[in-house]
């Protein structure tokens, strides 16, 4: 049976006056949330440049959330009683 979801990310970007930038990501189910933090610091003998700390911020949270999103789906597997990638039998769930 086709299933279709939707999915919701927000993404908020703060730059502070010491040049560091924060990102704060969530990502919206419908059933459940996760949240996530990444930062980028501008180094004093840098210009700089609010795109790159920008880049820098919403990719670290986005790589947490992701790293967030793959375990709960291990749990969520190993829940179900299947072995986990790296056992000896395989399931179709590769992660």
């Amino acid at each position: 049976m086709p299933h279709t979801a939707q999915w919701k990310v927000s993404l908020r970007l703060f730059e502070e006056d010491d040049g560091t930038t924060k990102a704060h990501v969530v990502l919206d189910t419908g059933a459940s949330a996760l949240t996530a933090i990444g930062t980028a610091h501008c180094h004093p003998a840098d210009t700089n440049v609010p795109e790159i700390g920008d880049e820098l911020a919403a990719g670290r949270a986005m790589n947490a959330l992701g790293r967030q999103l793959l375990n709960t789906a291990e749990c969520d597997i190993e829940g179900m009683g299947a072995p986990l990638p790296g056992d000896s039998q395989r399931t179709g769930w590769a992660i």
